[in-house]
């Protein structure tokens, strides 16, 4: 991938949004910044195994139950037989960004310029192939990961860090985070944000849960985290909590619209970085990962940097997925 604009090339664009990578990975574009994983990227990612330890990144389908989007049913399971010797089952209700997920670029279109790419809100529906998450699973992605460890990083720097709460993790944080772990973030890379959010909030009672109404660290809504992203060109990002970024979102985030009105009903998602994310940089993000038994195993030898493989549902259309995330180190 040569030629590729900084974030600040994109910002000063006139011929796409302002801040947006559509057209640069070419017409039509269906992937985003899952185009930097490369086959490259997967030789690099096959000669890191080392012990051939595997961890499943993914949590049991209706673990978070009650939906923490408020919107999300449970998942029911039945198993029919035709015959004593036959079995078979289906689920109904089966609500695909319920549990660990992949958001695909359908998940947020941004409310002034539209969704990923320029395409029109008619393109987006059941069975059309435009932006679905088809085109990931496709990609089949294997790729370079590195595990940043929040929790472990802000305890060694001193710094006050409450899982319970909306922390935001800046910029300036991944630098030092990384340097401190003596890993760095390449091209390609998938990057596992570690906030310690979904074992804390799985280990809360049903009263404690109602209260916390999915309060997470995570990602600071600003262009320097943006930056950062973009210009250290990941693949896909995935976090332990339920946005990536902080949730709620801060008063100060850097993309409320000023003439947006509250939504009647439903989330309220103003000042999402999601929108610029998604609709803007056509980075695709993983959310309620499985990453605690991971970051374990990383802080034991002090290797943050691993195989991952990632294989969303072949569902043409689809807005998002199960994860279906396997690390290897």
């Amino acid at each position: 991938m040569k030629n590729i604009p900084s974030y600040a090339d994109l910002l000063r664009r006139q011929d796409a949004p302002p801040g947006s990578s559509w057209h640069v990975y070419g017409d039509n574009d269906q992937l985003g910044m899952l185009n930097n994983v490369t086959p490259a990227a997967a030789r690099r990612a096959a000669s890191l195994v080392r012990t051939g330890e595997t961890f499943d990144l993914d949590y049991p389908v209706n673990r978070f139950v009650p939906s923490l989007s408020g919107t999300r049913g449970t998942a029911v399971h039945h198993i029919f037989a035709n015959n004593a010797h036959h079995r078979d089952d289906w689920l109904d209700s089966f609500f695909l960004q319920s549990s660990s997920q992949i958001d695909g670029l359908r998940h947020f279109r941004h409310p002034v310029h539209g969704f990923y790419g320029g395409v029109v809100d008619q393109e987006v529906a059941e069975g059309t192939p435009h932006l679905g998450i088809q085109a990931a699973s496709e990609r089949a992605v294997v790729s370079r990961a590195v595990l940043v460890d929040l929790p472990a990083y802000f305890a060694a720097a001193g710094v006050e860090y409450d899982v319970a709460t909306n922390h935001a993790v800046s910029a300036d944080d991944l630098d030092n985070a990384t340097r401190h772990q003596e890993v760095a973030v390449e091209p390609g890379d998938i990057l596992l944000l570690y906030t310690g959010w979904a074992e804390h909030y799985l280990s809360l009672s049903e009263q404690e849960r109602e209260r916390s109404r999915g309060t997470c660290p995570g990602l600071m809504q600003s262009h320097a985290v943006l930056e950062w992203l973009w210009d250290h060109r990941i693949g896909l990002i995935a976090a332990d909590n339920i946005s990536v970024e902080a949730y709620p979102v801060h008063p100060d985030s850097a993309f409320f619209l000023p003439e947006e009105q509250p939504p009647v009903t439903g989330a309220d998602h103003r000042g999402l970085m999601h929108r610029p994310l998604l609709a803007l940089l056509g980075l695709m993000l993983g959310e309620l990962w499985r990453l605690e038994p991971l970051a374990r195993a990383c802080r034991v030898d002090g290797v943050y940097e691993l195989m991952v493989s990632v294989k969303p549902l072949n569902l043409v259309g689809g807005v998002g997925s199960p994860a279906n995330a396997i690390a290897v180190r």
